[in-house]
């Protein structure tokens, strides 16, 4: 049941404590990763932000935006969740973490795939 329709690639990297985030109607998710059509966008990664590809400053609008769509009473409780591509180069991941940060938007998840431990 996804929202967004992904326009970037994502494989998620793999972790062994993972914990269930409570509340996921609280939840807003920040993609990055190449892009699905490389022939058009070509292969470095891409932020989407809903159903669109975003640069690092439309991030600040973006929390802006998603915090307007829930109650008062829940916008402190909002988390941002980074569902970034294993193969995705930090830069990209800490200039998106900066604008957030700016922005006050400071509960950051980052998704997962859960392994078991061997």
């Amino acid at each position: 049941m996804r929202e967004n329709t992904l326009i970037v690639r994502i494989k998620l990297p793999e972790a062994t404590q993972v914990q269930k985030l409570e509340k996921k109607s609280l939840v807003s998710y920040i993609y990055i990763g190449e892009p699905t059509d490389k022939a058009l966008y070509g292969t470095k990664a891409r932020i989407q932000l809903n159903d669109s590809y975003a640069t690092v400053g439309d991030i600040p609008e973006f929390v802006t935006k998603e915090r307007q769509a829930r109650n008062e009473a829940d916008r402190n409780l909002m988390t941002f969740s980074l569902k970034v591509d294993k193969n995705t180069k930090m830069g990209i991941v800490t200039d998106v973490k900066q604008q957030l940060r700016m922005a006050n938007a400071l509960k950051i998840n980052y998704s997962t795939r859960k392994v078991l431990k061997q």
